[in-house]
């Protein structure tokens, strides 16, 4: 990629060759023209920064880093545009974003046009003409990101309703959470789902009055439905999730992303793409460590292997509190749908489970990484790590707690008291937060899901992620919401719970990349720390905190090399499908590796 060069940054930096530089190291690249937050306390703000070989040689004035500067020195003009640390991904699923890359789009504003059930209609009609070769070749209609929370209807759309699209073609739709989807009748009919099929443990299939299947299925049941609906797609497939997802990583910022269920041959996937020269960031994969423990024994490691490594194990004990699958300790407040008085949603495993996998993480010294959103899910996880602790005593595995979306402020001080890094997740409070208040948590509770006051008034470090592809890889999103709590319809859900913006840039640099064990090379802009930057349109520190989710991401810069130009590399194509075939033995492989990656985001 061409970087942006100024003349004018050349002519003030030709003086520079001087005896002062026959004495130092001569930087490949300064990076000066506007304000670069460094994110080290020391020093937060600088005017520039001099690169070698990847690595941050010095930061300072200007007047000091011009030294630096040789014949064949760079000068990265900002142009006024604001500099960071490249963005370190908390949680999210790159592998897997790629899913929200190449299928159909239903989410609803900002990020889509999906309002009511007929526009999801129209979405996957669209969609489908667009991609009608492909579409006849794979035999397959795909959408992702719909919300029966955003739908005017405020339900799930149904079988029938996706028949009206396709009767002859399977449709599958996910629910944004990713913890539930939608079949028309072909689908069914393919994952071999009837009026007589009992629901598998940890899932649910919704039925009619009748009891015939409705279409919406939940948890364990919308993910083996997969594998039928997937039976056609090539090994080629995996590659092509990789390569979208982290392309859309990059383009929003992030120059370290995570996998965050992950498997064998999704990482061996990504490695296989980084060969070819086509991972442009960098991603720690976490398997699943009830599914995938020879693999974790054999590759956990601190140390890339190209741009990809395995840093330790995922597990997930319940679902999607926005879907009424999350583990609560009380009543869902006013859930929508057919449940039951006193519904408090389910695990998808036993304590018996839990314990087993937080002892056997524990034992081998493994960071592990647990999905749990309810109260009750968050009491399971505390009970199995206060057990590991006391059997093998702390190992240093910087244990996380990913979502915790309906925390008790006494589960926060025993996240504390263990040493659990919370990596939490207040874009809920944009996409979800009215949702919350009014049907999950009711408008009490409501005010702390999220509760990043609460973990930061404790000096607790956290992560802001976005669990992509539930949401777009959005940092600045993410940063917004972070910091000022505003739901969709304008609402301020837990004032008490925002924080400043400093604190929510930490959250996505320099705390996460302490979770992930990076703290020494990445996440703030200091001496030897990789040179990963992002820059963005205007300065966060300077701007209205309401206008913050306006600001765009204009570069991203891993190891010095430019990954993503906004002006030059926007990607479009999201009305694209899988347009290949494989043959059954390495479709059988990649499906099993789409299930397990799919499985428990």
């Amino acid at each position: 990629m061409q970087r942006t060069f100024s003349i004018i940054g050349l002519c003030i930096a030709a003086f520079s060759w001087s005896a002062t530089a026959w004495a130092q190291d001569v930087a490949d690249t300064i990076y000066q023209g506007g304000p670069i937050i460094t994110v080290d306390d020391a020093h937060p703000i600088v005017e520039a920064v001099a690169v070698k070989d990847g690595r941050i040689l010095s930061v300072g004035p200007l007047s000091e880093i011009i030294s630096y500067k040789g014949e064949k020195t760079r000068i990265f003009d900002l142009a006024g545009r604001t500099m960071l640390p490249g963005f370190v991904d908390s949680h999210g699923h790159v592998v897997l974003g790629g899913l929200q890359a190449l299928s159909a789009n239903l989410l609803a504003p900002p990020d889509g046009e999906v309002r009511d059930i007929a526009s999801l209609q129209q979405v996957l009609r669209d969609w489908t003409a667009a991609n009608q070769e492909a579409v006849d070749k794979v035999g397959l209609i795909m959408g992702f990101g719909y919300d029966n929370a955003q739908l005017a209807e405020l339900r799930h759309p149904t079988r029938a309703d996706l028949d009206a699209v396709s009767r002859d073609i399977p449709i599958i739709i996910v629910h944004q959470s990713g913890h539930l989807g939608v079949a028309n009748s072909k689908a069914l009919e393919e994952a071999g789902i009837a009026a007589g099929t009992p629901n598998p443990p940890g899932g649910v299939i919704q039925r009619d009055a009748t009891g015939v299947p409705n279409g919406v299925l939940e948890e364990y049941a919308f993910f083996t439905a997969l594998i039928p609906m997937l039976s056609k797609i090539g090994p080629e497939g995996m590659l092509t999730f990789a390569q979208a997802g982290s392309e859309l990583w990059a383009r929003f910022g992030y120059t370290t992303g995570q996998d965050g269920r992950s498997s064998g041959p999704v990482v061996e996937a990504l490695k296989a793409l980084d060969a070819q020269g086509k991972l442009p960031i960098d991603v720690v994969a976490f398997p699943d460590v009830l599914e995938s423990r020879d693999y974790i024994a054999a590759n956990t490691s601190q140390d890339y292997a190209g741009r990809v490594r395995v840093g330790g194990c995922k597990l997930t004990i319940d679902g999607s509190p926005q879907g009424f699958t999350a583990l609560r300790d009380r009543p869902y407040y006013d859930p929508v749908g057919n449940y039951p008085p006193g519904y408090k949603g389910y695990s998808a495993i036993t304590m018996e489970q839990t314990q087993e996998a937080v002892d056997w993480c524990y034992q081998h010294g493994f960071q592990i990484l647990t999905h749990s959103n309810g109260e009750g899910a968050s009491d399971m996880l505390i009970a199995a790590l206060g057990a590991a602790q006391r059997k093998f005593g702390d190992p240093g595995n910087r244990p996380v707690l990913i979502h915790g979306q309906f925390l008790r402020e006494d589960q926060v001080d025993s996240f504390q008291r263990l040493g659990v890094f919370p990596s939490l997740f207040p874009m809920h409070t944009f996409y979800w937060g009215d949702w919350h208040r009014d049907h999950t948590v009711g408008p009490v509770n409501g005010e702390n899901i999220s509760p990043t006051g609460w973990v930061h008034q404790r000096g607790m470090m956290f992560g802001s992620h976005h669990d992509a592809p539930v949401a777009f890889p959005d940092s600045m999103r993410i940063l917004s919401a972070t910091v000022t709590r505003r739901t969709r319809s304008g609402d301020i859900l837990g004032p008490s719970q925002r924080v400043d913006v400093m604190t929510a840039l930490k959250a996505m640099t320099i705390w996460p990349a302490w979770q992930h064990f990076e703290e020494s090379s990445k996440g703030s802009i200091e001496p030897g720390k990789r040179a990963d930057f992002v820059v963005l349109s205007d300065n966060p520190l300077a701007v209205d905190p309401k206008t913050l989710a306006d600001l765009r991401v204009k570069v991203t810069i891993k190891d010095d090399q430019v990954i993503y130009e906004a002006d030059k590399t926007e990607r479009e194509g999201r009305l694209r499908i899988l347009p290949f075939l494989g043959d059954p033995a390495a479709a059988h492989e990649f499906l099993h590796a789409v299930q397990e990656a799919v499985g428990k985001i």
